[in-house]
Parts: C-alpha cells; structure tokens; sequence
C-alpha cells in the first residue's frame, strides 16, 4: 500500500513537472511573440522616422540648392537695376549737360546779335 501511494505520488509530481514544463514553455513561447510583436511596431515606427528623415534630409538639399540660385539672381536683378539707375543718372547728366550748353548757345547768340546790331547801328550812323 505504501508503495502504490508512493508511485502515486511520483506519478501525479510527474505530471505536475510535465504540466508545470508545458505551461513554462507556453509562457516563453507567448512572451517571444509578444516581444517579436513589440520589436516589430517600434521597427516599423523606426523605419518610417529613418524615410522620414530621408526625405528631409533630401527636400533640405534641394532647398539649399534652389536658396543658392535665387541668391544669384537676385544679385544678378541687383546688378541690373544698378545698371539701369546709373544708365538713368547718366542720361540725366547728358540731359543737363545739353540744356546747359542749350543756355549757353543761347547767351552767345543774344550776345552776337546785340554785338551785331550795335556794329549795324554804329555803321548807319
């Protein structure tokens, strides 16, 4: 009798190591899923934020590259328009001067006429 409650205590201790093994082996199974499935949502996660970057990363050098030409036209438009303001001021000064020498042509030909006829007046008296 006391041998058949031993083998039946080894039997039910056997199953109970069996179970206790299975339910182990459950639980590692069950947390290796679940730590598959939370690398893979960071993964995924991390892999958008890395194309994301990407992306930046190429748009930044496309605006640097596009800033780099607007800065040479604008300088180039700068340029222009200094051109034009001196072509401006040059014509003013040309304008100036003709109006100038306009005057002056205008003095000397009062100053002939008046010399000529003070020597037409001189000869008919």
């Amino acid at each position: 009798m006391l041998s058949r409650l031993l083998k039946e205590h080894q039997a039910k201790q056997n199953e109970r190591k069996e179970l206790q093994e299975r339910r182990r082996r459950e639980a590692i199974a069950a947390a290796t899923c679940l730590t598959e499935a939370l690398v893979d949502h960071l993964n995924v996660g991390v892999a958008q934020a890395y194309i994301n970057q990407r992306k930046l990363d190429h748009e930044v050098k496309t605006l640097q590259v596009q800033a780099s030409q607007f800065s040479k036209q604008t300088a180039q438009w700068i340029s222009m328009v200094e051109g034009f303001n001196q072509a401006l001021k040059e014509i003013g000064d040309v304008e100036n001067w003709a109006r100038s020498i306009e005057m002056d042509m205008r003095t000397i030909a009062t100053a002939l006429e008046y010399v000529h006829k003070g020597q037409l007046q001189s000869a008919s008296s």
